[in-house]
C-alpha cells in the first residue's frame, strides 16, 4: 500500500529517530516533528493497522519489513535529493527543506535521473 505525504514524512522520522535513539515511542516523534500527542498517536495507530509498524505493551514502536524497506526509501530519496540540491548551489538549509517536500512527489524517472547524476 502507497502512502500518503504525511505517513511517509512518519516513517522517516521514526528512522531518523531510531538511528538517534535506538528506543523511539509516539512521544519522542510528537517532540521531534513538533506534532500534538494525540495527531501522532493516531498516526502510529493508522501504520500500525496498514502493517508498517508495530506497537509494544511499554509503547516502543518497531518496524515490519515492509515498514522499513518504505522509510529506508524515503530516507534514501531525501539524501540523493538535499545532495543535489546543495550541489548546485542551493544553500543547505533550503536543500532540507526542499528535499523533505520533493522526496514525496518526485517521479521514480526523475529520481532515478537525479540519483545517477548525483552519484
Amino acid at each position: 500500500m502507497e502512502l500518503r505525504e504525511s505517513g511517509e514524512m512518519y516513517l522517516e522520522t521514526i528512522l531518523i529517530l531510531k538511528n538517534r535513539l535506538s528506543m523511539v515511542r509516539s512521544i519522542d516523534v510528537a517532540t521531534e516533528m513538533n506534532f500534538s500527542k494525540p495527531s501522532v498517536s493516531r498516526a502510529m495507530k493508522l501504520l500500525k493497522e496498514d502493517g508498517y509498524i508495530d506497537i509494544d505493551e511499554k509503547g516502543y514502536i518497531t518496524f515490519t519489513d515492509e515498514g522499513y524497506t518504505y522509510a529506508q526509501k524515503v530516507y534514501h530519496r531525501h539524501n540523493v535529493l538535499k545532495s543535489f540540491l546543495i550541489s548546485i548551489g542551493v544553500s543547505e538549509e533550503a536543500a532540507e527543506e526542499d528535499a523533505c517536500r520533493i522526496e514525496h512527489i518526485i517521479s521514480d524517472e526523475t529520481f532515478n535521473t537525479i540519483e545517477e547524476k548525483v552519484g
